[in-house]
């Protein structure tokens, strides 16, 4: 053998190992691979961390790489939710393409060319109108939950998709029952529907996380859709839904304006011992438009004296005007425990003389409104909202729910003339 025949097999070796790290199928799992058969749409249905992002991207980049001058669309909710994280995420197309195969990336335009002549184009799902000419070979859709026009945008994908003998759609995303979503899944040919948990990934994930995740959401409805990627329809009869509560959430305390009114309102628990009903402690907003903010949800299993300790840390941390307790349960005992703790505190007790239900609706009817807003996720509290029936007699109190009615009863409900006295409220400190 030659000199120049073994520095060429020397040179291909070197190219094989540059490629080893890019060979999707010697780390995919096998329900990241792509399913057999004439299916035209593959939908992922899976738990954050499961690697949805990086099943897409492998899958365009496969499709392009093996089909030159073909075309293909990357539809996520906004087009910088498409150049962050589809193309140039951890797990986006750009870190997984050998750098030889890319001719340009425009990140103005949003389209990546391979050498090959393939592109691969981003588009916005909040302009569906902008998928209305482009022709695609196939697509790939990330967080379909999340379009604003999800139905719209989805059709003009389609009627795009008329280029080559077998257009395919990739869609990827963690399950809300939005219309969209829930007509892929009741499709009854063409699609194929993959689930996974986000435990599936564990040997990629940091384990002190998963413990975490486990042990804040494990059991809550939040948890059985992000972490378990349940597709979870409303509960017959619940006075909330999530689309009553994520369409006006915000991310941080950051993004709630000037607030003229808050309070901690507390619904102190009914029992005691290690099955003791919660203590829900809410802290919520008014702000100058009429609208309420549900800043944190603190309830727990206390005894008195911690429920009474954390309400008044949560008083003077976010300098609220009042704490509102509910005097059924705890009489006159706990606003007594509070006063003797902190006589700076104004408390404010409230008597419940009529039903939760009777109580709950015009809240609800808040919501309904779009003029309660959540900030972050609040996922053990929206459980409870959004599970809760008000004739189901066999479930635990609400008690989150309850501070959360409490609240907003005193904030939105109550006539404005009343603030600052007690009528049919209670008695101020």
């Amino acid at each position: 053998m030659t000199a120049a025949t073994l520095e060429e097999r020397a040179k291909a070796v070197a190219r094989l190992a540059e490629l080893v790290p890019y060979h999707w199928p010697s780390h995919a799992r096998p329900d990241q691979l792509a399913p057999s058969g004439d299916w035209l749409v593959w939908l992922i249905l899976a738990g954050r961390g499961w690697g949805k992002t990086r099943t897409g991207a492998e899958w365009v980049k496969a499709q392009a790489l093996a089909n030159p001058q073909s075309r293909w669309a990357v539809v996520a909710p906004t087009y910088a939710d498409g150049r962050d994280t589809c193309i140039e995420g951890d797990s986006g197309i750009l870190s997984i393409l050998p750098k030889d195969r890319i001719r340009t990336w425009n990140r103005s335009l949003g389209e990546l060319v391979l050498r090959n002549g393939a592109r691969i184009k981003i588009f916005s799902a909040d302009e569906p109108e902008r998928l209305r000419g482009p022709q695609h070979h196939g697509a790939w859709c990330d967080e379909p939950a999340s379009w604003r026009h999800g139905i719209a945008a989805w059709d003009q994908l389609q009627f795009g998709l008329r280029l080559g003998q077998h257009p395919r759609t990739v869609v990827t995303g963690t399950p809300k029952p939005v219309a969209l979503v829930k007509q892929l899944v009741k499709r009854d040919t063409g699609v194929v529907v993959t689930r996974g948990s986000t435990f599936d990934n564990a040997a990629n994930l940091a384990p002190a996380m998963l413990a975490e995740l486990q042990a804040r959401y494990e059991g809550t409805r939040l948890g059985r859709q992000e972490l378990y990627a349940e597709l979870l329809e409303d509960t017959p009869g619940a006075l909330w839904t999530m689309a009553m509560i994520d369409p006006h959430r915000v991310a941080t305390i950051d993004d709630v304006p000037d607030l003229v009114e808050v309070v901690v309102a507390v619904d102190p628990a009914v029992t005691s011992g290690e099955e003791a009903d919660e203590t829900g402690i809410v802290v919520a907003g008014r702000d100058h438009a009429g609208h309420g903010w549900v800043l944190e949800d603190l309830s727990g299993r206390y005894t008195p004296e911690q429920a009474m300790s954390i309400t008044i840390d949560a008083y003077h941390a976010l300098d609220a005007d009042a704490v509102v307790i509910e005097r059924n349960n705890g009489g006159d005992y706990l606003p007594a425990m509070l006063r003797s703790l902190d006589r700076s505190v104004r408390v404010e007790t409230v008597a419940a003389t009529r039903g939760k239900a009777v109580r709950a609706q015009p809240v609800s009817a808040l919501y309904e409104q779009g003029r309660v807003h959540h900030v972050g996720g609040l996922p053990t509290l929206e459980d409870q909202l959004v599970s809760w029936t008000p004739d189901d007699i066999r479930a635990k109190s609400p008690d989150r729910l309850d501070a959360l009615v409490w609240a907003f009863h005193r904030l939105l409900l109550r006539p404005q003339s009343k603030v600052g006295r007690i009528v049919a409220y209670g008695e101020a400190a």
